[in-house]
């Protein structure tokens, strides 16, 4: 893209959070979803948080209707989205009043000046406009008549109805942006081509939009300055953007790929764990099969038929389909068969805030299921991270002869940020399977062959193929003898499988890595995380360990049962515990019950993820 024509104020700056909010039907996630894709390629790094509601399609105008994504690109290290946005891209009222409260004092809001009608305004619950009231004075407003200047850049293209023409002012305003942050075009472009190449004349729109945002930057004199973020220094290698989803679908075929197995994924759509399935839908040349089912239960039942086939098998949800899983989950864990069941957390209980996260789902993958029915549970801590742990996940689970619970939440699922993409040879090091099928000549064609013999170092049981002769066993959710497997109500055997069961998932604390700290390693205060809330944690912490001298370190579970084992050490170095987390205390309440530790729990149930201003406001309040 040419340099501008007219002289203007370049200005470097380390970072920049940039929140566009609009009506659901603006396209804001598609605008958002673009600045972060050629932030990446130009270098950044980047991590987002895309905030839209439940309803397909909300009343347009309202409050409810708000539709946001919010970008922070810098260049430097980052893990947050950022806590308050420098800029406001608000496409009508109801944006700019769902979003003005996070807006940094001083912030730049850029609005579409002709969706600030007298009906308009009062959808959004405004009895005066604020962009004549005075109430926007502490901040850069910039007001662009967005939908006029759209169709008169869109004025010729034949085919479109109005409806249609505006529906290309979200490219108005990420071409406006993308001149004001130095951005490249040539990304978005080409993405318009391929996406729309069956609608030439949809094409035509949005590219004549996009060039038009752009140039009104280069040609107003509204804006003076243009802002530049270096790209960022990250480790040599090849990268690529991914959301939570993504990494975690890639993960799972991964994991396969390394084992030499079969991915089944079988799933009933639910938000926000539907795009895993989406995802693997699209890969099935490396061996993935999806099947979706008719309904939660029969989802997790075709996964355990999957995992006794010799499958590596899968099944996705959110809380409510965790509910309705609970019973055959339990058959599996009687089963002792291998597999993965992800469960996407959202805002609950019942259908809760399916759009929004949380992490209300600990208790429920701990103990949500009758009788004494321990399993192996896993988090990830950031969107690239759920490839790890989707591996781990897996790696555990074949290990233990388990199922195993992945606790992701919205936030991680639909966020994004760069990845560095391991090579084959990295992932085979890091990721070691050891699966064993047997067969019945090990046994004496298959006489001395007990399909519930323990290992003796991990107590997990043979994984027997159907169909190998002489391997002929009974399985089902009855009470079992040891050994054989056989049907069996005597009470020592019913209290011997139980606590086989339960030492073989605590054996697993043996086979996984250590706990690191982050800052202090002893002193005043302690920081314990799990899932999302690690990106918040750690700039907290960095900012008063590192910047501030102050004696507080951090920790974060990947690993909720069982935890790392040398997690209670660790916390004994230290004179306070703070354990931040989007529930009512549940990780909380578990260490309490486990280390026999006070423990100040920080709750936080509002649909949103921790702000890194909370925590240090929290640690300086501790800290005096």
């Amino acid at each position: 893209m040419s340099p501008s024509v007219r002289p203007v104020h370049v200005e470097e700056v380390e970072e920049v959070v940039i929140r566009f909010a609009g009506d659901s039907g603006d396209g804001m996630q598609l605008t958002g979803t673009q600045f972060t894709n050629t932030a990446a390629i130009v270098g950044n790094d980047i991590s987002t948080l895309p905030d839209f509601p439940a309803e397909i399609r909300a009343p347009a105008g309202t409050l409810a209707g708000v539709s946001g994504f919010q970008v922070h690109l810098a260049s430097e290290d980052i893990f947050t989205p950022g806590d308050e946005p420098h800029v406001l891209i608000a496409m009508n009222p109801a944006a700019l009043k769902a979003s003005l409260g996070d807006l940094m004092p001083g912030g730049t809001i850029i609005v579409n000046s002709d969706e600030f009608t007298p009906a308009n305004l009062k959808k959004a619950g405004y009895d005066r406009n604020p962009l004549d009231d005075g109430s926007l004075k502490g901040y850069h407003v910039h007001r662009v008549p967005i939908t006029t200047l759209n169709r008169h850049a869109v004025e010729g293209v034949e085919g479109l109805s109005t409806k249609e023409v505006d529906r290309s002012r979200n490219f108005f305003a990420l071409g406006l942006t993308f001149w004001i942050y130095d951005r490249p075009l040539d990304n978005t472009l080409k993405w318009i081509d391929e996406k729309f190449g069956k609608r030439p004349e949809i094409a035509e729109a949005n590219r004549r939009a996009l060039l038009a945002g752009y140039h009104f930057g280069d040609t107003t004199e509204a804006f003076q300055t243009r802002y530049k973020v270096k790209p960022a220094e990250l480790p040599p290698g090849d990268y690529r953007k991914v959301t939570g989803n993504e990494a975690l679908a890639m993960g799972l075929v991964t994991a396969a790929h390394l084992a030499g197995k079969q991915l089944i994924y079988c799933s009933y759509p639910i938000t926000p764990a539907s795009d895993i399935l989406h995802t693997l839908a699209s890969l099935k040349n490396y061996s993935v099969v999806t099947f979706q089912a008719e309904d939660e239960i029969a989802a997790m039942g075709a996964t355990i038929g999957a995992a006794f086939g010799g499958a590596f098998a899968v099944t996705g949800t959110s809380g409510p389909g965790m509910a309705l899983k609970s019973e055959a989950i339990n058959l599996a864990v009687v089963l002792e068969l291998p597999m993965v069941i992800v469960d996407v957390q959202r805002a609950g209980p019942s259908t809760g805030m399916p759009t929004k996260p949380e992490q209300g789902d600990l208790l429920q993958a701990l103990f949500g299921r009758n009788g004494e029915s321990p399993v192996p549970v896993v988090a990830p801590a950031s969107p690239a991270d759920c490839f790890d742990m989707a591996i781990e996940a897996f790696r555990l689970a074949v290990q233990a002869m388990s199922p195993v619970i992945l606790l992701s939440d919205g936030y991680l699922a639909n966020s994004a940020e760069p990845w560095h993409i391991p090579t084959e040879e990295e992932l085979a090091q890091r990721f070691t399977f050891h699966i064993h099928h047997p067969t019945a000549a090990e046994f004496g064609n298959g006489h001395g062959f007990l399909p519930y013999a323990r290992d003796p170092q991990t107590l997990a049981r043979p994984w027997a193929l159907p169909g190998t002769p002489g391997l002929e066993h009974r399985i089902g959710g009855l009470g079992k003898q040891p050994g054989t497997g056989n049907v069996s109500y005597a009470p020592e055997d019913h209290d011997r499988m139980v606590r086989d069961r339960a030492a073989k998932v605590a054996r697993l604390a043996e086979f996984i890595p250590p706990l690191e700290v982050f800052g202090a390693q002893e002193g005043d205060l302690l920081v314990v995380g799990w899932g999302s809330s690690y990106g918040a944690i750690h700039q907290a912490v960095d900012r008063a360990h590192f910047r501030q001298g102050k004696s507080v370190g951090a920790v974060h579970l990947r690993y909720l049962n069982p935890f790392p084992r040398n997690l209670g050490e660790i916390m004994s170095r230290f004179e306070h515990i703070l354990v931040p987390e989007m529930n009512l205390g549940q990780l909380a309440m578990l260490l309490k019950a486990t280390f026999l530790r006070p423990v100040i729990s920080m709750p936080k149930v509002r649909g949103r993820p921790f702000k890194i201003s909370e925590l240090s406001a929290k640690i300086d309040e501790l800290l005096g």
